[in-house]
């Protein structure tokens, strides 16, 4: 019975490890001639990396007159036709709108690994460089997409960092998901926000979900001890992992942050 129970539990860890990519990015793939389909205006561009992979980017312009950019970096699946739709909630505000698919997402090529989404993410903020000074430019991150721009706001100026039902790290999250498991090895993915927020300069500001079943909101509160004086941790009651934008709480606090 031991040495099934040990056994068990090898091959789960195994598991779990061997797999941890396809756990953590679960992307959904478009082919090169997709249309993107929204109902306003953009622009479709692709930007090279040093190692040769095509990162495709949507840029959405306001009908305002420009405050700033939001430069968006989505969540752990799907691609920018989903998540696209988001360049209003920062367009009717004024501010234009640049979301990038990650490696292997939608049009995106190239190979996943933590240090390249990271350099594929300076990309972004340099390409944006040359329309818009860093005050203009605020670093917006979703879920995991949180991660890549909290760990971007620790090596670029900006006007302010939002992350979105952001977790406390990967290693965290590991543990409120597997609570009965003991990992022997380091995962192949760290994302520290806990590590990063604290590094920040600029104003930092959060959003979280009581009722979210994904990032669970005990591991998103672990941030909020960690943040300087002027930063903000937003609790959002009732709210889950996706419906941010239906309630009216959200969209004041969008207003009091950007108009």
């Amino acid at each position: 019975m031991i040495l099934y129970t040990f056994g068990f539990y090898a091959v789960t860890i195994g598991f779990l490890y061997h797999f941890q990519k396809r756990i953590i990015f679960q992307p959904d793939l478009l082919e090169t001639d997709y249309s993107f389909q929204f109902d306003t205006p953009f622009e479709e561009l692709f930007l090279e990396t040093p190692d040769g992979a095509a990162i495709n980017a949507l840029y959405f312009k306001t009908a305002r007159k420009s405050k700033g950019v939001a430069l968006y970096f989505h969540g752990n699946s799907g691609n920018l036709q989903r998540w696209g739709e988001f360049h209003r909630d920062f367009n009717s505000r004024g501010y234009d709108f640049f979301a990038i698919d990650y490696r292997g997402f939608g049009k995106s090529g190239g190979e996943i690994r933590e240090d390249l989404l990271y350099q594929d993410a300076r990309l972004a903020y340099e390409w944006l460089l040359k329309q818009y000074s860093p005050k203009q430019i605020v670093i917006c991150g979703r879920s995991l997409g949180a991660a890549i721009a909290s760990q971007l706001a620790t090596k670029v100026p900006a006007k302010m960092l939002l992350l979105e039902t952001p977790f406390h790290s990967i290693k965290d999250m590991s543990k409120i998901r597997f609570p009965y498991l003991w990992f022997p090895f380091p995962t192949a993915f760290r994302f520290p926000n806990d590590e990063n927020i604290q590094k920040v300069s600029y104003p930092v500001f959060i959003v979280q979900g009581t009722k979210d079943l994904v990032v669970p909101f005990r591991s998103a509160i672990k941030l909020k001890p960690l943040l300087k004086p002027g930063d903000e941790f937003f609790i959002l009651q009732g709210a889950g992992h996706k419906d941010f934008t239906g309630f009216p709480e959200y969209q004041k606090f969008l207003d009091e942050l950007f108009l």
